[in-house]
Order: structure tokens, then C-alpha cells, then sequence
């Protein structure tokens, strides 16, 4: 059996910046976007309770949920600075993962809340108050943009993803809501109020399924969506002198983090030239498909066993040239 990790081992101390999904850099962001969210709940809440807005009302319920969304994704991005263990041998990078995949069930449960809401205002409407709409819904627009803006530079975290585009869904319901009381204002037509809201609803609901579809993808151990297994066999076939590849499996520990493992049979050869052979498998890997954690075992090229259960199916050079 040959491992190989690639990534930078420990060394001498010095200042390297963090790129944008560093989990340092995204606890610091939620943190601030966490305490701005806070303060908004709060506004909108009691404004829309005051002007009688249905469609406040569901936008702070709705602004409240990010409280725990933010929350597990804080947590998430701190435990994934945690170095592995002898327990949690891959250390905590599906913490983030598992996040997206906890906030988008409790997103489901939230739009299916404000949908119901806004179905019996329709039922039962209530005059509403649109100078105090207005107000709130542009310091609503105001603080949910700010937070999709300081977040959009880490979106190629899953984790920070969800809260990126709840919070972009936010100021887009922002939107709504000043559209929604400036036609109130104008026309006096009560619906627009729970029409906003259910549309708020269904919005968060659509945002939602994507999330949910990607992280479940990956806690399935799923092959990462921007590859094919193929390719992947076909990059390995690649090297002189494999002859063929066996047990693939490619799957994602933790945003851009991809580990493999696999059965690859060469000819009879002397260890030292088996070591230059892994090094090249692992570095063609890595340039192509960004695969810096690999588990490779090398078998003795011959006719297979007339019995076994291959997942997936061999490759060999025959087919793949």
C-alpha cells in the first residue's frame, strides 16, 4: 500500500496570507455578519409588528433562521482549524459540509413556515403601514448586501455558499418588500403585503434545494462534480508503464480538499522504480484534477481473477490510450 499527502508539512513560522476560504477569515466575516443580522431581527420584527406587515414579519422569521445558520457555520469553520487526531484521522473538514447540510434542512422547514403565513394573510388581510415597510426594508437591503458582499469572495466554500446566498435571497426579498410598500402606498391593494411574502417563501425554498443536493452529494462520498472517472483512470493509464486500474474511488473531504484511492497493476519492477512511478501518478493528479491525498496500491500485471466484484468496472491501457 502507498499513501501520499502532498499538502505543505510544518515548517519554520513565517507570514503567509490566508486565502479568502481560510476557515480564520471566515469566522471573522460571520462573526460580524452574525451581529448585524442580530440587530436587524430585532428591527424588523418589531417594525412589522407596528406597521402590521405580514411581509416584515416573514422577512424577520426568515432574518432569524440565519442566526443558527450563521451559528453552525461559525462553529464549522472553527473546528475545520483543528488538526486531525487519532480518532478523527482526516481532522474536521467536513464540518463545514455537514453545516451546509444541517441549515439547508432547517431553510425547508422555514419556507414551508413563511409560505403558510403568508397563505392565511391572504385569507385574513390587515391594513399595513408602508412608511415603516419602507424604512425597514431599506435597512434590511442595506445590511443583507453588505453581508453578500463581504462573504461573496469565500462562495467556493459550501459552508459559507449557504450563508451567502440565504443572505443575497435576503436582500433580494429586501427588494421585494420596498417594491412591495411602494405599490401599496400608491394602489392601496392589501394582497401585494403576503404576496411579497410568500414570494420571500418560495424564494428561500428554491435557494435551498441546491445546497442540499451538493452537501448531501458529497457526505455520500460522490464523486466530485467538476470530474469524470474516467479522466481520472485515464490520466493514471497514462503513465508509462500501467497497465491498468481498478477500485477508483474519488470523493471530497471538505471544500476543494479531494482524497482517491485506488488498485493500479504494473509489471514486475524494482521498488525504487515503483517510487518514481507513484510520484508520477501522484503529481499528474494533482496538476490535473487538484488530488493531493491519494492511496494507491500497486498489483503485479496479469490475467485477471476469474471472480470479483469490481466498483467501477477495470480500466486498462487497451481501452484507454
Amino acid at each position: 500500500m502507498h499513501a501520499r499527502d502532498s499538502q505543505p508539512q510544518a515548517g519554520h513560522s513565517h507570514a503567509v496570507p490566508l486565502d479568502e476560504t481560510h476557515p480564520a477569515r471566515l469566522t471573522a466575516r460571520l462573526k460580524w455578519a452574525l451581529a448585524a443580522t442580530l440587530a436587524l431581527v430585532v428591527a424588523e420584527l418589531l417594525g412589522g409588528l407596528s406597521s402590521h406587515s405580514i411581509a416584515l414579519i416573514t422577512d424577520g422569521v426568515h432574518n432569524l433562521t440565519d442566526m443558527p445558520t450563521m451559528i453552525i457555520s461559525w462553529l464549522a469553520a472553527r473546528w475545520a482549524l483543528r488538526p486531525p487526531t487519532s480518532e478523527k484521522t482526516y481532522g474536521y473538514r467536513r464540518a463545514g459540509i455537514l453545516a451546509a447540510f444541517t441549515n439547508a434542512l432547517l431553510l425547508v422547514l422555514v419556507a414551508g413556515f413563511l409560505i403558510w403565513e403568508s397563505y392565511e394573510r391572504f385569507r385574513h388581510p390587515v391594513p399595513v403601514r408602508t412608511g415603516t415597510m419602507l424604512l425597514l426594508g431599506a435597512l434590511a437591503l442595506l445590511v443583507n448586501g453588505g453581508i453578500t458582499l463581504a462573504l461573496v469572495r469565500g462562495r467556493s466554500d459550501l459552508n459559507l455558499r449557504t450563508v451567502l446566498i440565504h443572505n443575497f435571497g435576503d436582500a433580494l426579498s429586501n427588494l421585494g418588500i420596498l417594491a412591495g410598500a411602494l405599490i401599496i402606498h400608491w394602489t392601496h391593494v392589501e394582497w401585494i403585503d403576503p404576496l411579497v411574502g410568500l414570494g420571500i417563501g418560495l424564494m428561500v425554498l428554491w435557494t435551498t434545494i441546491g445546497i442540499l443536493r451538493d452537501s448531501s452529494h458529497i457526505l455520500l462520498e460522490g464523486l466530485p462534480k467538476q470530474m469524470q472517472l474516467e479522466d481520472v483512470a485515464a490520466a493514471i493509464l497514462g503513465v508509462d508503464p500501467v497497465q491498468e486500474v481498478h477500485d477508483v474511488h474519488v470523493w471530497t473531504l471538505g471544500t476543494g480538499h479531494y482524497v482517491l484511492s485506488c488498485h493500479v497493476c504494473i509489471p514486475d519492477m524494482h521498488i525504487e522504480e515503483s517510487e518514481r512511478l507513484l510520484q508520477q501518478i501522484n503529481q499528474r493528479l494533482a496538476d490535473r484534477f487538484h488530488i493531493h491525498h491519494t492511496t494507491i496500491q500497486f498489483e503485479r500485471a496479469g490475467p485477471r481473477p476469474p471472480a470479483g466484484l469490481y466498483m467501477p468496472a477495470p480500466f486498462d491501457s487497451t481501452t484507454h490510450s
